[in-house]
């Protein structure tokens, strides 16, 4: 059968399963909460990690106040945020907290309106950002506090390059996924500053897998992509790391969102993906490793052409090698050549010390940084 027939057949039966799919949005949201609450409290890594070269935890001086955290649920829902109250309020016990995360969504309003002092969140849109730029004319502070999961579903786990198992490719650079997901575009967006260096040509577009160095009957087969809803947070990572703040998609993507089943559990898109992607040999797409099947495999990736490709893995997300890992930040409100408010900078140089990422690695879910990633966040804070 050729490629062409096989392509035709298979958008046809992604066709007919959609239209069995329930994706009322409130279902969606009420599976979803459900999804979430069973992991919350779980321990999924228990990862000896040696963390003797980050620094211990000692007072520059004895604040007071409150804190008001808002955003991530994922930090209240699971151990992680009372570890680390729990544990900074025996250093600083005139510091208190008033906590309100309940979901990304609200970490730039709050803090743009004023009534978060810290916001928990993943990389802030192009419309998170420029919110709370139009509200204060700087950038807010942006600190990174941990590095996202290898493969817990909501902890920001990192993106995995996924083709069958059958196909013979086995590594790819992220040049070349550009070249294969994305489209011509004049530009992307870094934050809410346009860079037009990061353009490119229609011919730098791959849509064959002989582009990619395969022969045979791979040599003219089309690429088939497959990806997330374009209004999913994976979809924009995607494309800040690809793309190089794009937005424009490769115009055969297949996209995946989640629904409720029958039964009222979720249905994950990413998850949805894979099991269609375990029937086509041509295909090739974006997941999490939590979402391999016996029918797919995942590539090994170099950040550029000449540089070494790595693999997804526990440790080389931890270690930060793997090119298309997460990350979680607290944001703050900074005004640019004044000190940062001294009760935060406090708690925020806990989290970064040995002791606020052993509590990362206890909660077992999100990643401990590295000694050069911790330095470079504690430089911010002067």
């Amino acid at each position: 059968m050729s490629p062409r027939i096989l392509a035709a057949l298979f958008a046809l039966s992604l066709s007919l399963a959609a239209l069995a799919q329930d994706r009322t949005g409130l279902d969606v949201q009420a599976a979803r909460t459900a999804h979430v609450s069973g992991r919350a409290k779980k321990v999924y890594y228990t990862h000896p990690w040696d963390l003797s070269s980050l620094p211990s935890y000692k007072p520059q001086v004895q604040a007071s106040g409150t804190i008001r955290e808002w955003g991530s649920n994922y930090f209240a829902e699971s151990n992680l945020n009372s570890y680390w109250e729990t544990a900074f309020h025996k250093l600083q016990p005139d510091v208190k907290f008033d906590v309100h995360m309940h979901t990304a969504l609200e970490a730039a309003p709050a803090l743009a309106t004023g009534v978060a002092d810290l916001a928990a969140c993943r990389l802030f849109t192009f419309s998170e950002e420029e919110l709370y730029e139009r509200a204060f004319n700087h950038e807010p502070l942006r600190i990174l506090i941990a590095t996202g999961s290898y493969d817990v579903p909501g902890w920001s786990p990192a993106l995995a390059i996924v083709t069958n198992k059958d196909n013979p490719i086995a590594q790819l650079t992220v040049q070349q996924l550009d070249g294969i997901f994305g489209a011509a575009r004049s530009g992307g967006y870094q934050g809410t500053t346009w860079h037009p260096e990061a353009g490119r040509p229609a011919a730098a577009n791959i849509r064959t897998w002989g582009q990619l160095g395969l022969t045979g009957k791979w040599k003219e087969a089309p690429i088939h992509v497959y990806g997330l809803n374009l209004e999913y947070g994976m979809a924009r990572d995607f494309q800040q790391m690809v793309f190089q703040g794009g937005d424009k998609w490769s115009e055969s993507l297949q996209e995946y969102a989640n629904y409720a089943g029958p039964d009222g559990t979720l249905k994950i898109a990413a998850e949805q993906l894979m099991l269609d992607l375990a029937k086509d040999p041509l295909g090739i797409g974006y997941s999490g490793a939590m979402f391999l099947n016996p029918g797919t495999k995942m590539l090994a990736i170099a950040e550029k052409p000449g540089s070494a490709y790595v693999a997804p893995s526990l440790e080389t997300i931890q270690n930060r090698t793997y090119p298309m890992l997460l990350e979680v930040y607290f944001y703050l409100d900074r005004v640019p050549g004044r000190p940062v408010d001294p009760k935060l900078k406090e708690f925020l140089r806990f989290v970064l010390s040995r002791e606020g990422q052993e509590a990362i690695a206890k909660d077992g879910k999100y990643l401990p940084l590295t000694a050069a990633a911790v330095q470079e966040q504690l430089k911010k804070l002067e």
